[in-house]
Formats: structure tokens, C-alpha cells, sequence
């Protein structure tokens, strides 16, 4: 059975419009983490981390994983994504237009991590496109996504993809 898209709830959008929070919700949905983990991976402070950690969860988005003996010996408590970020539609017009520009900061920030050699492939485009044209490629678009993340338990043991596709309105000139 297809999942289908949601609209984001207020809290929901409030959660998903910061690059730091965008970014963890990206790497504990390739590996459970810790805070500590997190922390060290984006080179920030555990309790910046913490602060969007905690907002994350509180939005549905990242749930505890198990409790887990670390190297240490200490106890860890890891995150793991819910995937729930996938499946919603999130406003672009919000109170705060920087929103929009969350998950391409996180994108940037992501491929910096990865290298230039991790590119697969890009494609830059223009286009001239009703808004109905506009609409409909973006379905379009989707309807392919959402038959690979609907699957993608199925390929666990593969390399993990990213990407972002970002379909906007050109400067007038």
C-alpha cells in the first residue's frame, strides 16, 4: 500500500525549519545515534544539539532507540529517524521565509561532508511552465521518490543515496 502526503502540522513545519534539525533527522535515518554522536559528527555543542534533538522527538520525528552499552561501558541512548518527514507536505510560504531554505542548507552541509566525488549525477535546468506544469512535474517527480522510499527497507544492504530536488521560480530579469 502507497503512503500518501500530508500537509505539516504547525509544530511539525516549526521542526523542520532549521538546518541543524533537517541534518540530524538525515544522519539518524542512516544509523541510530547518540547525541554525543550527533554532537560530534556536525561540530556543534551537545547542548545546541540536544536543544533540536528534543525537538525533533517532540515533533514525531525522531523517536529513543534502545539503550545500548557504548565502548565505555557507559549506557548511550541512541535516535533513530521515524521516517515521518518523508510523507508531509510542508508549507514554503511560512511565517519565516528562511524556512524554505532549511533542507538546501542541510543538503549543502551534507554534500561538503561526503566530497565532490560522491556526486552521481546533477542536472541544472530551465524551464518554462504554467502553474499547472509546475504542479504536475513536481507530482511527477514525487510519484518516483515515493516508489523507491516505499521500498527502501527492501535494499538495506546497498549504498545510501542522497539527494534534493528543488524546483523554483527564476529572478525576473
Amino acid at each position: 500500500m502507497q503512503r500518501r502526503r500530508r500537509a505539516a502540522t504547525v509544530r511539525e513545519a516549526k521542526a523542520l525549519a532549521h538546518p541543524l534539525r533537517v541534518r540530524i533527522l538525515r544522519l539518524c535515518a542512516q544509523q541510530e545515534l547518540t547525541n554525543k554522536q550527533l554532537a560530534d559528527r556536525i561540530g556543534r555543542d551537545p547542548g545546541t544539539v540536544l536543544y533540536h534533538v528534543r525537538q525533533l522527538a517532540e515533533a514525531g520525528f525522531l523517536e529513543s532507540a534502545p539503550i545500548r552499552t557504548g565502548a565505555g561501558g557507559a549506557l548511550e541512548k541512541p535516535y533513530r529517524s521515524t521516517g515521518l518527514s518523508w510523507w508531509l507536505s510542508t508549507p514554503v510560504d511560512a511565517a519565516d521565509p528562511q524556512a524554505a531554505l532549511a533542507p538546501i542548507e542541510a543538503f549543502q552541509n551534507e554534500l561538503r561532508e561526503a566530497g565532490p566525488e560522491s556526486v552521481q549525477t546533477f542536472a541544472r535546468f530551465m524551464l518554462h511552465l504554467s502553474p499547472e506544469d509546475a504542479t504536475a512535474l513536481e507530482r511527477r517527480i514525487l510519484a518516483i521518490l515515493d516508489e523507491y522510499i516505499a521500498t527502501d527497507g527492501e535494499r538495506l544492504g546497498e549504498p545510501a543515496y542522497g539527494g534534493i530536488v528543488v524546483l523554483h521560480r527564476l529572478a525576473a530579469q
